[in-house]
């Protein structure tokens, strides 16, 4: 049974059910509760689709976002979890739009190829949270290029890439007249940096997140993505894609939770009846299922508008938004259908449940989306 998909993109689909089919429930469990799915990253690697986004001149798929969408989509309704390689995909704009051709020379092709690998982006830190314009990692120039000193925390997968997008100040916040003036974004070879140390941070799903700190760091003159001081520009267009490939990987997480609800609810019987006939059963899942189709339409105009250069940031954040909110829903009413085989390991209801629950905290919260539709939307006071 498939539920809530688009037509126009059969093709693809079956090209990324064709490899991610071969990572069932037992792989997925078996990296339990941090091992990093090497294996799975090196076939979506090999199959193209880690490179899709990349520039067709550069060695990539050339594909849109909408694309990307859906490759990520079809990885969670198989089962898989997408955060081990979704990174790539919505960092790579900050390159692709605003890095150097000779950036773009030096790194898309290893990206795109599967040499290189771009997961790592380091942006939030203790003290700041999701006031990026707080941060205060430094980065000062020196003979050698540029010095780093500070941290970032929930940068995951940092132990897995190669190359790093970091946001640092290169003016403090008390010295520039507007707040979002003075960051800079940097990329660089983060492999065997001296004063560069890597802690994982143990979490209730395997997210392989890590806290990074900087002492000392010395990286080229040439890391520097566009000018200086605009980074916290350069990067909002990658949020923008970041909460649509979230948006569509829960999506993915709720097909997979409500099809397996829906057939087991058909399968058991109870009181002489299939499970799935009682309302307290069926009026949930069907209510995720409206949710889910809904938060479905509204990804794809995010997506389309983001394609097309057109301002998305209200349809990019109501798409995750809605789509975290449908894919909980899901997932809860389907540990309910599954009542006490829903924490059975071997079900893999909960290990979604725990997967999908993180995308209404990140990439960034939900109540931050509603005041940000309050405020840039609706008109309404600020109210942060």
């Amino acid at each position: 049974m498939d539920l809530i998909q688009n037509s126009d993109h059969d093709d693809l689909r079956a090209g990324v059910r064709e490899v991610v089919e071969r990572f069932d429930g037992a792989y997925w469990r078996g990296l339990e509760p941090d091992r990093y799915p090497e294996e799975f990253v090196a076939a979506l690697t090999d199959a193209g689709f880690l490179g899709a986004l990349v520039p067709e001149e550069y060695g990539g798929g050339g594909a849109t976002l909408t694309e990307a969408s859906v490759i990520l989509e079809e990885i969670s309704a198989s089962g898989g979890n997408p955060s081990a390689c979704h990174a790539q995909m919505y960092i790579m704009g900050t390159l692709l739009r605003h890095g150097s051709e000779e950036q773009k020379q030096r790194y898309l092709p290893g990206i795109a190829d599967g040499s290189l690998r771009l997961q790592a982006f380091g942006v939030t830190e203790p003290t700041a949270g999701s006031e990026t314009t707080r941060i205060r990692t430094r980065a000062e120039r020196v003979p050698e290029g540029w010095r780093i000193n500070g941290q970032k925390i929930w940068t995951s997968r940092a132990l897995y890439s190669d190359l790093m997008i970091l946001l640092a100040r290169t003016t403090p916040f008390d010295e520039v007249e507007k707040k979002s003036d003075g960051i800079s974004a940097f990329i660089f070879d983060m492999r065997d940096l001296p004063g560069l140390t890597i802690n994982p941070i143990p979490t209730m799903m395997n997210h392989n997140t890590t806290e990074v700190f900087f002492d000392d760091v010395v990286i080229p003159a040439d890391a520097l993505i566009g000018d200086e001081g605009n980074g916290f520009r350069y990067i909002l267009d990658g949020m923008n894609a970041e909460r649509i490939l979230i948006a569509a990987e829960c999506i993915g997480d709720g097909r997979f939770v409500l099809e397996r609800a829906v057939d087991y609810a058909n399968g058991r019987e109870v009181f002489g009846k299939p499970l799935g006939a009682n309302q307290g059963v069926q009026f949930p899942l069907s209510r995720a299922y409206a949710q889910l189709c809904a938060a479905n339409l509204v990804r794809f105009e995010a997506a389309a508008k983001f394609d097309a250069g057109e301002k998305c940031a209200a349809e990019a954040n109501m798409a995750k938004f809605l789509a975290s909110e449908a894919s909980w829903a899901a997932a809860n009413a389907a540990l309910d259908a599954h009542g006490g085989f829903g924490f059975a390991v071997e079900y893999d209801i909960e290990r979604k449940f725990r997967e999908t629950r993180l995308y209404q905290v990140a990439p960034i919260n939900n109540n931050l989306v509603l005041a940000y539709l309050g405020q840039h939307v609706l008109g309404l006071p600020k109210s942060y």
